[in-house]
């Protein structure tokens, strides 16, 4: 059943692990970004659902935060999740480090530790990037325990595959390439680059060449995340 959080903030259908087992906040720029990306959004949610919404991760729960939805978790406190704590904002994303907003292709590579149920299997992929505050700021000792705990789900990579901080291939300046995180039970996951813009291959900006050559993927990239989060969530992890 598929239920619009629209209903769930406005009450006329309640969040629970027995009617619902994926919860998704997508982009982009809920409320104008006013007051800093995701911020006005997550105080909607933290007032109106916030309880509701814990039980849910507590109880089993998937939740997929993609750009904005990912500054939204972050901002409510659910990314990164360290010892189960679900309420306190230990990040932000802060604005690129240059040139603002960027939209770009960018290239991905998931972390083969991390307990990210949403990145099983993955390896290099390549994703659209549409964002002016994508900078992942913390405590250094916050980072250490993200990188410690193999909590960094994708990171942005070079030509060589390598992770980067380095404009481009990393927008944003995001530090280890960090591009997406998940909590420790692998079933809260959250990213900058957006795998839902890139579910068919003529999404793709060489989608004539590639038809031209006779190379056309089967999917675009970004469907094997969503897949992977339906089959945990069926599996019932």
């Amino acid at each position: 059943k598929l239920v619009h959080l629209s209903d769930l903030l406005e009450g006329r259908q309640r969040l629970s692990f027995g009617s619902s087992q994926i919860l998704a906040f997508v982009g982009g720029f809920a409320f104008g970004d006013h007051l800093g990306a995701g911020f006005v959004f997550a105080n909607r949610i933290r007032w109106r659902l916030y309880d509701q919404l814990v039980r849910f991760i507590e109880d089993g729960g998937l939740v997929l935060g993609i750009c904005n939805g990912f500054q939204t978790l972050v901002r409510l406190g659910l990314l990164p999740g360290l010892d189960g704590d679900y309420r306190t904002q230990r990040a932000t994303l802060a604005p690129n480090e240059r040139l603002g907003y960027w939209d770009c292709w960018v290239r991905l590579k998931a972390e083969p530790a991390s307990p990210c149920v949403w990145t099983k299997s993955l390896d290099l992929l390549r994703l659209p990037s549409r964002h002016g505050e994508g900078n992942f700021i913390t405590a250094p000792q916050t980072l250490q325990r993200i990188e410690d705990e193999n909590l960094v789900a994708v990171r942005y990579v070079d030509a060589d595959g390598q992770p980067t901080q380095q404009w481009p291939d990393n927008p944003n300046g995001s530090p280890g390439g960090l591009a997406g995180i998940c909590d420790p039970s692998g079933r809260l996951f959250g990213m900058m680059p957006h795998p839902d813009a890139f579910l068919y291959p003529f999404q793709h900006p060489d989608w004539s060449r590639l038809r031209y050559t006779g190379r056309v993927p089967a999917e675009g990239e970004g469907l094997q995340i969503f897949r992977n989060g339906v089959d945990a969530a069926a599996s019932g992890l």
